[in-house]
């Protein structure tokens, strides 16, 4: 993308470039306009004497002129209209406002001769790339906060149902705001265990060995979408990835691997799942209470496509707003 203002042809004194650079991408990676426009440029500036890209600009053998103090437009303009030059001015990706604000201002004044001034990126973040800076941050709040850096995979487990059951609150609210919080959080959640793992002394692994750990995964089980299979329905997906699934796990049942430690009605509603894709009969235990009735009630919900956790909640909210009426707390009847 380039964005050019002002002035252009013959009217124009000189040519700023504005050369922003990202850095979540390697240093030297830039792009091929990048570089022509700094080996042709007539000054190269740079008021950061710690930015990533001058030492790879150094040894394709582009000169960078590190500025004594922040470089003004005042100083851009003048260096500019000395013979028609090209002034590339090396920032960063967020850009630099403030001179960006000056060039605008002596532009608008429409008093003197104004260089062209174009805004060219000489790299880009790629989907995702603010990952990098959250497992930066994570790791340095790791090494220097007094609490985090103490903190354990048992001591922080609770805090990963608690961010679980949060985010599930926000998609069942449709709450847009919230939803991309509490997604925030839960990766959190995911990148500070890693980065805890890493300490091991005996089984160390990073957040780079989770992520690709799944990503293997995603692939060998989209047959269809990474390999030679073909799927063209949600159920032929399902068979797929049941199948890969079993292949990888070699289960010797089909409650292997179902976490007994979450909430009942999920526990019930899983287990119903596995032994109802397996094709097994097996005949509910015979008891009394109302736990019994309960699972009764979860395996149908389960059988007939309904997740019985959710149209709990679902009815415990409509409870919870008949109970705020009755107390006289619903909006309109509170009059505190």
């Amino acid at each position: 993308m380039h964005a050019s203002t002002s002035a252009t042809g013959d009217d124009a004194a000189g040519r700023i470039v504005l050369l922003t650079t990202s850095h979540r991408v390697a240093p030297g990676l830039l792009s091929w306009p990048a570089w022509e426009v700094l080996r042709g440029a007539d000054a190269v500036l740079c008021a950061d004497a710690a930015h990533p890209q001058l030492p790879y600009l150094k040894e394709a053998g582009v000169e960078v002129t590190l500025a004594a103090g922040p470089l003004t437009a005042r100083d851009l303009v003048d260096l500019c209209a000395d013979g028609d030059r090209t002034a590339v001015v090396l920032t960063t990706a967020e850009g630099d406002r403030r001179l960006t604000d000056g060039l605008a201002t002596l532009a608008g004044s429409g008093r003197e001769r104004m260089p062209s001034l174009e805004l060219l990126p000489g790299s880009y973040d790629l989907p995702g790339a603010r990952l990098l800076d959250l497992v930066q941050v994570m790791d340095r709040i790791r090494r220097e906060c007094p609490w985090s850096s103490l903190r354990t995979h048992e001591e922080l487990a609770k805090y990963a149902i608690e961010e679980a059951y949060e985010l599930v609150e926000a998609i069942e609210t449709d709450d847009r705001t919230e939803l991309r919080e509490e997604l925030g959080d839960v990766l959190l959640q995911v990148v500070f265990h890693a980065r805890i793992a890493e300490e091991d002394p005996e089984e160390p692994f990073s957040v780079d060995d989770v992520a690709g750990g799944i990503v293997t995964k995603l692939i060998h089980r989209h047959p269809h979408v990474f390999g030679d299979e073909t799927a063209s329905t949600p159920e032929e997906v399902r068979e797929i990835w049941l199948r890969k699934k079993g292949e990888a796990k070699r289960r010797a049942s089909v409650t292997d691997g179902v976490p007994v430690g979450q909430p009942g009605l999920a526990l019930a509603a899983k287990l119903g799942s596995r032994v109802r894709t397996a094709s097994l009969d097996v005949p509910l235990p015979t008891g009394t209470g109302i736990g019994y009735e309960l699972l009764a009630l979860a395996l149908r919900a389960e059988a007939e496509g309904v997740d019985p956790e959710t149209a709990l909640r679902a009815a415990a909210r409509a409870y919870r707003a008949a109970v705020r009426v009755a107390e006289g707390l619903d909006e309109g009847l509170d009059e505190d």
